[in-house]
């Protein structure tokens, strides 16, 4: 049985980024409860090739590929930095560019990073229409970092560890049971 393809998207266009380090946490807890390939791709990798792309064809090789990574994935952990009270226009350029049913029935879990509190129901006003758009299965928890939530690039409040745990875990056993739905079964194992 092959392991199901879990690709991480951070919205960030530098690196270190708190946003990263939010979706490296939810993809390590999923990598850690259930066996999972997992890649995760910023911003950065896709070079200035995604802002000037108006259409797919015009995409440079490095967007078209993390483009290609989102539509092959099993399921994906997304995570974009707020701005003006949304996720970045890059990033919803970036799922403009995704085919409408490349996304249907596959897990989600979303995360976003901001500079403090008021911008926590982001996840819900903003992403999860967008996903809903696109018929995804979004796991239930969803995780909203600020600015107190890191020192020094790291991950330290407890409150947003556990839910980035809890969405890593959801998301793997979504992935698992998707997986398990899938698998050919053998005639000496139906007898």
């Amino acid at each position: 049985m092959t392991r199901p393809r879990l690709v991480g998207l951070s919205a960030n266009v530098q690196r270190p980024s708190k946003t990263r380090t939010l979706v490296d946490t939810i993809v390590r807890e999923a990598a850690a409860h259930g066996p999972v390939e997992a890649r995760v791709f910023d911003f950065v990798d896709a070079g200035s090739g995604l802002g000037a792309a108006w259409t797919r064809e015009q995409l440079s090789l490095p967007a078209r590929r993390i483009v290609e990574a989102i539509e092959e994935a099993d399921g994906l952990v997304v995570a974009s930095p707020v701005y003006k009270g949304s996720f970045t226009g890059l990033f919803k350029h970036l799922f403009d560019l995704i085919d409408p049913t490349a996304l249907a029935g596959k897990p989600v879990a979303i995360a976003a990073t901001g500079g403090g509190a008021r911008h926590a129901l982001v996840v819900e006003h903003s992403f999860r229409p967008l996903f809903g758009f696109f018929g995804a299965l979004q796991v239930p928890v969803t995780v909203y970092a600020s600015d107190a939530d890191f020192a020094d690039g790291v991950l330290t409040d407890q409150g947003v560890r556990e839910r980035a745990g809890l969405a890593g875990r959801q998301i793997a056993d979504l992935l698992a049971d998707r997986s398990a739905a899938s698998a050919p079964v053998s005639l000496a194992a139906a007898r």
